[in-house]
């Protein structure tokens, strides 16, 4: 039995998986979606960011999100850092744009995306198992898949792997790589009946530190609070082995008190489940006819609800990738090497912030947070360099603030920050005192900064274009223009001299930089460090 080829599989029909097909079929792609499940199912994972508000406005779901509901989830409330009382966070202290996520029932949110794939003209088939992504010479070529108990294999030109934790591709290709840092286990259940945190904050996310490691309280607009408990991976196996997954749940409960307390008048209507050992990562995630994307290529610890919010990424990244190699297989390559960046350099911001967030919690002696403070320690990067590079490029996420203002942060990373915004306030006052006055000063690129080509992400697929890279830092695109200014750098020209350089490099599009363009974007690369000193002629 075979079914007509596609142009792109893509295998799941979760966050990531409809993403990606929105994403391409609005490509003018053909595209097949394979679901093992029939929607709407369970999930786990209600707790949603605000930057993936403007994906989902893009996708053309946020409407129906909007309308299905939800709770406005404004912050998190939690019991971390030095104090044992509750404190708060909101978004709109970092996100005036989307001060707000949503609290959201998976399986009505995941249904919400899958349907809208479906009004973008993506062939969704649900009960549909894919068994095997198939390869010819080393490029995947299409799927194997089961329906109904009837095998048939299905070719497209390209495969995109949404199989969740599944990790179809990764398996089979022996890709995936645990991550030791975050070797924990999870159970979690539904509540009725709980009590809510105080007005402001009842619809924020709860989360506890306590002896054996941290609990969520999730409020959602069914009426159901979904209560989770975050452990030791070994603590959490043994005491399952012991008591059965019933009384290893009870006993976290038991431990926890804030969590406890809430729940006190509560009834649990569904659960506990366990997931253990969900942390790793892809060595690759792009290859000849296929892409990851989502939790088939990583999951990092859940502690800052990012899971949602990387597939929703990893989808619309991962669409741009398979439609620049479908239309350009020369840049299949490189735009592989750049989708990985981009997907990663994500991944490892949010890895990085929960490891100093785990780091800092001073609220419980025990074994579990004494080994990950140790673990901390000993993995952590320069702190100084671990905080550019977590910040450096991003819009404020609002975390990194938070473990230093509530956490006991170890003293050299709370140093290394503090000289990081010293450094850029220092910068700033210097570039507005110095005005135009600046174009007789000699800039002098930071060791190791350079421009380079490479593909960027453009509207909907990569593209040629410039980037600035520097030792620690995400590369940064940016016009021809600007990068003909880092090119004109030579550590001992004026930047007068310097933009008459840089016009001659551009040129026809060169004398947009003549005057204050040139003089402001000289300001900015010095204000982020791109060039590390403006010296007097």
């Amino acid at each position: 039995m075979s079914t007509p080829a596609a142009d792109v599989i893509v295998v799941g029909g979760g966050p990531g998986g409809s993403t990606a097909a929105t994403m391409l079929a609005g490509k003018g792609w053909k595209v097949v979606l394979f679901e093992r499940e029939t929607f709407p199912r369970s999930h786990i994972g209600e707790s949603l960011l605000p930057a993936s508000l403007p994906i989902l406005e893009e996708l053309g779901a946020l409407p129906a999100v909007q309308e299905a509901g939800f709770l406005k989830k404004w912050g998190a409330t939690m019991v971390w850092g030095r104090e044992r009382e509750p404190w708060s966070w909101h978004f709109r202290e970092t996100n005036e744009r989307n001060p707000h996520a949503y609290q959201v029932w998976r399986p009505e949110f995941d249904k919400i995306l899958l349907d809208n794939s479906r009004a973008h003209g993506v062939d969704v088939r649900e009960r549909h198992r894919v068994l095997e992504v198939l390869f010819d010479e080393g490029r995947a070529t299409g799927v194997r898949v089961e329906h109904e108990g009837v095998q048939s294999t299905v070719r497209a030109r390209f495969v995109v792997d949404a199989s969740g934790q599944e990790g179809l591709l990764g398996r089979a290709l022996r890709l995936r790589e645990p991550d030791e840092q975050f070797r924990n286990l999870a159970m979690f259940a539904y509540f009725t009946g709980a009590e809510k945190l105080p007005s402001p904050d009842e619809t924020n996310i709860f989360i506890e530190s306590y002896e054996h490691g941290w609990t969520w309280v999730i409020p959602l607009h069914t009426g159901w609070t979904s209560v989770g408990f975050v452990v030791d991976s070994k603590h959490g196996q043994e005491t399952v082995a012991r008591l059965g997954l019933e009384g290893a749940y009870a006993t976290q409960l038991a431990a926890s008190g804030h969590t406890a307390r809430m729940l006190r008048d509560a009834t649990r209507v569904e659960g506990p489940t366990v997931i253990r050992d969900w942390s790793y990562v892809s060595r690759e995630v792009a290859g000849d006819g296929y892409v990851l994307v989502g939790d088939a290529a990583c999951f990092i610890d859940p502690l800052f609800s990012t899971g949602v919010h990387l597939a929703l990424s990893a989808g619309v990244l991962g669409a741009a990738y398979v439609t620049t190699a479908l239309k350009d297989p020369d840049m299949r390559v490189p735009a592989g090497r750049v989708y990985k960046d981009l997907y990663y350099h994500q991944y490892h911001l949010f890895r990085e912030l929960a490891q100093l967030f785990y780091a800092s919690n001073r609220t419980v002696d025990s074994y579990f947070w004494e080994a990950r403070r140790i673990i901390g320690a000993v993995e952590s990067m320069s702190p100084r360099a671990a905080f550019v590079r977590a910040a450096a490029g991003q819009p404020p996420q609002g975390y990194e603030r938070i473990v230093l203002e509530r956490g006991q942060a170890p003293e050299d990373v709370a140093d290394g920050v503090r000289l990081v915004e010293e450094e850029r306030a220092q910068r700033r006052a210097e570039v507005l005192a110095q005005g135009i006055r600046m174009a007789g000063r000699v800039p002098v690129l930071t060791p190791g900064a350079a421009t380079e080509r490479k593909p960027i992400l453009g509207e909907g697929e990569f593209v040629w274009g410039h980037v600035i890279s520097a030792p620690g830092r995400p590369d940064v695109p940016v016009s021809r223009a600007v990068a003909a200014l880092v090119e004109a750098i030579d550590g001992t020209s004026a930047v007068r001299d310097v933009v008459e350089r840089a016009v001659a490099i551009c040129g026809p599009s060169g004398p947009r930089l003549v005057g204050f363009p040139a003089l402001e974007a000289i300001g900015i690369l010095y204000i982020d460090g791109v060039i590390s000193e403006l010296r007097s002629l």
